[in-house]
């Protein structure tokens, strides 16, 4: 079966970036050194295939040196009349030795890029397989106060950024450090005092660096807070972009794009630009270094201390050795991004979870679906109670009907009904068993929802339906549809049941994905069922169609119907008339009406409207 889609929300926000920091380096190092370590053998084998790699390749300046000096040692020979002139075999056995070196210094590179890309890529696939079973153990609360681009950004961009990260970074420190080391050895083998000389250039370049790093870090900070700003509200503007035309919108859209556009043209080249100056700032400090090497190289020739193609390998080395000083700015770019990452990660991976299961759980079989609210008070934030003092009490079967305001706490009950939130205190029970006497799953198995807001995935229809039960068979998939009254339109289809939905469900209809959504949860044959705004977004024929459908699907279950529309609650056994977080009125509808309150004048409010109309 098709993955199902998740909700959309801002991408973008939140994201980490080159030159942002992580919280805490050492300890989120720490943590990614752990998932490392399952992987040491692996590490220890591009180790060794690094350092054979750079072996391989800091000898060969060496021996290039002496193919120059048989060169000029052949030239001065004839010039003198003293010898018989180049020794071409001399040279070519020398050059064929040192393609194979730098033959196999090729070959260990590959595989050493090989095996860190295995290692980076399993880390990513465990994060991501641990931030995927995560997601389920989450409280509600968790995403109530984050954007949906939030949470997804942990399993794209940062997952994506860390194993760049580690097959990037891991690699240029072990490659780097390998080639400092190895090319030194070569250096001193050379002279001692060339090597001394050289090295001079070292705090030069590390004081260059850090300038410069440090400069460009704010800059480098903005443009990722910034471009994280501009992927959002080009998301935004994307998935509302009818409603920007409809309101002509599109001027003041364009006005602060442009504005947070130019905020990130501003820190960008300022951060590509000090980026950009420190590799020419290495380069004049390295050709000063060469200016140094060559005019004490040609002295020591002339004392005969070293040979004219040492001077030549020697500064090969030299640029050998400046390399991977100037790659350490980029590596410690790398491993910040790499840290800040990983530290989004493992605070995710951290974050508090809901008690799925407890001790000697209450068993569902057998229940009956009656509820009962008992002087229930909650808030989502302590110092503000929206529920103050619930109680009701649903006998199984009933239609019980949600009424009231926005604002009043209809869809709270449903959440703490279902335990996606704890009451702050009184309690909710289903058939006199607590539901934290349940393990939320299986508490969570007696509920059926059919939701405004409908959600399909990209499949198709027969596998959107059977979302409900997965073990379904495809006969009991095609009478789920039949009592949601939606088989027919199915079989007009061009593939049935099998037609595919798209991403976004565009090739069907608002009132068509409801009757799906009916038919999934008439096969997932709940106990309890709750309706939250079913109809509200349809029109008046389909709206009848709909409510045929929820008849069946109600029919012999406790159900708790939200709605808008008092027209369809007529025939409600029970409604609860909310406000402000208390029940203040609770009776059948001609009981409610009767009574002359509150109820009574939303109804009449609502026919009054239509007779205007």
């Amino acid at each position: 079966m098709s993955r199902p889609k998740g909700m959309k929300g801002p991408m973008g926000h939140g994201m980490k970036g080159p030159g942002e920091k992580a919280k805490d380096f050492k300890g989120t190092m720490k943590t990614l050194i752990s998932y490392l370590a399952k992987y040491k053998l692996s590490i220890i084998l591009v180790l060794i295939f690094a350092i054979g790699s750079v072996a391989f390749s800091v000898i060969g300046p060496k021996i290039l040196g002496k193919a120059t000096t048989e060169i000029f040692n052949g030239l001065i020979s004839k010039v003198s009349g003293e010898g018989n002139g180049i020794d071409f075999d001399a040279i070519k056995n020398i050059l064929l030795s040192l393609v194979a070196l730098y033959a196999l210094s090729t070959v260990f590179s590959f595989i050493q890029g090989f095996v860190m890309s295995g290692i980076a890529q399993k880390v990513a696939y465990k994060l991501r397989d641990e931030l995927s079973k995560k997601i389920n153990r989450l409280p509600m609360k968790y995403f109530d106060t984050r954007t949906h681009g939030e949470v997804l950004s942990r399993f794209t961009n940062d997952i994506d950024t860390l194993a760049q990260g580690l097959n990037q970074s891991l690699t240029q420190i072990i490659t780097s450090f390998t080639t400092i080391i190895g090319v030194l050895i070569m250096m001193l083998s050379i002279s001692v005092v060339m090597t001394l000389s050289a090295l001079i250039v070292i705090p030069i370049s590390l004081l260059l660096i850090s300038l410069v790093v440090k400069k460009s870090q704010k800059y480098f900070k903005a443009q990722q807070e910034y471009l994280g700003e501009v992927n959002g509200q080009v998301e935004e503007l994307y998935g509302g972009h009818n409603i920007v035309q409809a309101f002509n919108g599109e001027e003041d859209s364009i006005k602060e794009f442009n504005k947070v556009n130019n905020k990130l043209y501003d820190s960008a080249w300022k951060s590509q630009f000090l980026s950009g100056i420190m590799q020419p700032l290495m380069m004049f400090v390295g050709n000063l270094s060469y200016v140094v090497v060559s005019i004490l190289g040609g002295y020591l020739v002339i004392k005969n201390k070293i040979e004219v193609g040492d001077i030549q390998s020697f500064i090969q080395y030299v640029r050998s050795f400046n390399q991977p000083i100037s790659q350490m700015a980029q590596i410690s770019n790398q491993l910040q991004s790499t840290a800040a990452a990983a530290e989004r990660v493992f605070e995710f991976l951290n974050e508090e979870e809901e008690d799925v299961t407890i001790e000697n759980p209450v068993s569902i079989e057998g229940l009956e679906g009656r509820i009962d609210f008992e002087h229930v008070k909650f808030g989502y934030n302590e110092d503000r109670t929206i529920i103050k003092d619930f109680t009701a009490h649903v006998k199984p079967g009933q239609k019980v009907a949600i009424v009231g305001p926005t604002g009043a706490g209809k869809s709270t009950m449903i959440k703490l009904l279902m335990r996606f939130y704890d009451v702050n205190s009184g309690r909710i029970l289903v058939d006199g068993h607590n539901v934290k006497d349940f393990n939320r799953s299986e508490l969570r198995e007696l509920f059926g929802m059919v939701l405004q807001d409908t959600w399909l995935f990209s499949g198709s229809i027969k596998e959107n339906i059977r979302y409900g039960r997965l073990d379904a068979s495809d006969e009991e998939v095609i009478e789920a549809a039949k009592a949601a009254h939606v088989h027919h339109f199915i079989k007009t289809l061009p593939d049935g049941y099998n037609m595919l939905l798209n991403e976004e469900s565009s090739n069907i209809s608002q009132g068509q994905k409801q009757l799906l959504t009916i038919a999934r949860a008439i096969l997932a044959d709940p106990k309890i069922l709750i309706l939250d705004e079913a109809t509200s977004s349809v029109d008046t024929r389909t709206e009848l169609l709909i409510q045929k459908a929820m008849d069946n699907l109600m029919e012999g279950r406790t159900s708790f119907i939200i709605a808008h529309r008092l027209s369809t609650i007529k025939n409600a056994d029970l409604i609860l008339v909310m406000s402000d977080g208390d029940i203040i009125e609770q009776g059948n509808h001609e009981e409610l009406l009767s009574k002359g309150g509150f109820y009574a004048n939303l109804y009449n409010s609502q026919f009054a409207d239509k007779e205007a109309i």
